[in-house]
């Protein structure tokens, strides 16, 4: 009885160990793809921008994962496995190659935006190039990831005969539920093909200033179907991509950040604008958002309660802008309060009809 059982032990343990070996190589596997990650990682810290946040975040799972994934099969082929074990093995294996290939191709797009984007500077003044290619390499970005995951999952399909061949049934029906899936997702291939014709002709870019719905505000984030702008107040506008396409807005920075600004005040008909233009020109320099190319004081308009006088000013970009003309008008105003009280607008009213009446009637 004991010789018995001592057989059928012998043949589960030999049954078994093709399977305990598989396990000790995946786990030799995982163990190989952390070190070479860990030597990877080294390296990286070595280029010559900060690539590895990236490589974390993107690359560091992948890259184990097909370290993994060569270690076991370099041994499985000479370990004693089963012929059938073997055949499932071998598929299992070619799926996970084709899923972490795609996956490594993703990270490896993100690591080259953010290398290409290190080397822009999109803090700079004049950063019209920079924002044209943060605004191409988003977009392209996101197109190259979806044929990508187009591609990988099209591979992973065709990779075996059955799924082959209900591949070919479904595309022998697909020809009326592709109309009612065109007809369905019109908006959506629209918002696609407006996401293609805003990367390649640019009426907007990353960080452009924009006067949209009314508001003030930057674009932060442009995606296939969406744009995000953020307002000055911090709050985001979000915003179908057809909208650049199909309606007006002001663009600020389209060809240049450099803007000419106004302030107006308003005078007396007594008043003499020569005097504002001395002040105007004496407090410029000490401003220091001014980008010394423009500064104009003209009478632009009249009414009957007096004069409406312009002030032109520019910057290098809209935030200073802002800030110029709040302090030109902060102390032209001071100016004519402390030097002209007089001539600052105000309402008259004329008595003499009124004095002359009394006088006639006393």
């Amino acid at each position: 009885m004991f010789a018995g059982f001592l057989e059928e032990s012998k043949i589960i343990v030999s049954l078994l160990i093709p399977y305990l070996l598989l396990l000790g190589v995946i786990g030799a596997g995982y163990l190989g793809g952390i070190i070479f990650s860990r030597i990877l990682r080294l390296i990286v810290k070595r280029f010559p921008f900060h690539a590895l946040p990236v490589y974390i975040r993107y690359m560091r799972q992948p890259v184990r994962i097909l370290v993994s994934l060569v270690v076991v099969y370099l041994v499985s082929r000479s370990a004693f496995i089963p012929d059938l074990d073997e055949e499932i093995i071998a598929s299992v294996l070619r799926i996970l190659f084709i899923a972490d290939a795609t996956w490594i191709l993703l990270g490896i797009l993100h690591v080259g935006e953010a290398y290409l984007k290190n080397r822009l500077h999109l803090d700079a003044a004049d950063n019209l190039r920079a924002r044209k290619i943060f605004t191409q390499l988003g977009i392209l970005r996101r197109i190259s990831a979806f044929v990508i995951v187009l591609l990988g999952t099209g591979v992973l399909l065709t990779s075996f005969d059955g799924i082959r061949q209900l591949g070919t049934t479904l595309l022998a029906s697909a020809g009326v539920v592709g109309i009612i899936l065109g007809v369905a997702a019109q908006k959506t291939i629209g918002l696609v093909l407006a996401g293609l014709q805003v990367a390649l002709t640019q009426p907007i870019r990353i960080d452009d200033v924009l006067i949209v719905e009314g508001e003030w505000g930057r674009v932060e984030e442009i995606a296939l179907t969406y744009v995000v702008v953020k307002i000055w107040d911090e709050r985001r506008l979000v915003l179908p991509i057809s909208y650049f396409i199909e309606k007006p807005f002001q663009n600020w920075t389209r060809s240049s950040a450099q803007l000419i600004g106004s302030v107006y005040l308003y005078a007396d008909f007594t008043f003499n604008v020569d005097p504002l233009r001395e002040e105007l020109a004496r407090i410029l320099p000490e401003i220091a958002e001014w980008d010394g190319r423009v500064q104009v004081i003209q009478v632009t308009d009249l009414s009957e309660r007096g004069q409406e006088l312009r002030v032109l000013v520019s910057s290098t970009d809209a935030p200073k802008l802002w800030d110029l003309r709040c302090k030109v008008r902060e102390r032209l105003l001071t100016y004519m309060q402390k030097n002209y009280p007089e001539n600052l607008p105000r309402i008259r009213a004329s008595l003499e009809n009124r004095v002359k009446e009394g006088e006639n009637q006393s």
